[in-house]
C-alpha cells in the first residue's frame, strides 16, 4: 500500500514539474496577431465562418489517406515471399490489386478524380 502511495506521490509530482517547466518555457508574446492566429487550408480564421467549404477537396483528401493506407499494407506483402507459399503470396497480392483497382474505377465513375468539370 505504501508502495502504490509512493509511486502515486511521484507521478503527481513529475507530472507538476513537467507542467511547470512547460508553462515557463512556452510562453508566447502576443505582439503579432498574424503569426498568433490559425491557418486552416486556406481559409482566414477571422473572417466570417459561413464561407462554403470545397467538397472535392475533402473528397481528394480522403481517397490520398485511403491510397496512403493501402500502400503501407502493402509494403509487407514484400518480405513474406521468402516466408510463404507463392501460389498463396500471389493470390493474396491479386485480390488486394483488384480490391484497389476497383476502388479507382468506383472514384473514376463517380466524378471523384476530376478537380475540375
Amino acid at each position: 500500500m505504501f508502495m502504490m502511495m509512493y509511486m502515486f506521490t511521484a507521478c503527481l509530482i513529475l507530472t507538476m514539474i513537467m507542467m511547470s517547466i512547460n508553462m515557463i518555457i512556452s510562453k508566447k508574446k502576443m505582439t503579432d496577431r498574424e503569426k498568433s492566429s490559425p491557418f486552416e487550408c486556406g481559409f482566414d480564421p477571422l473572417s466570417s465562418t459561413r464561407t462554403p467549404f470545397s467538397l472535392r477537396f475533402y473528397l481528394i483528401s480522403i481517397i490520398f489517406l485511403i491510397f496512403d493506407i493501402e500502400i503501407v499494407i502493402l509494403f509487407p506483402l514484400i518480405p513474406s515471399t521468402w516466408f510463404s507459399n507463392p501460389m498463396i503470396w500471389i493470390m493474396m497480392f491479386l485480390i488486394f490489386s483488384i480490391m484497389l483497382i476497383w476502388g479507382v474505377i468506383l472514384e473514376w465513375n463517380d466524378g471523384s478524380l476530376y478537380w475540375m468539370k
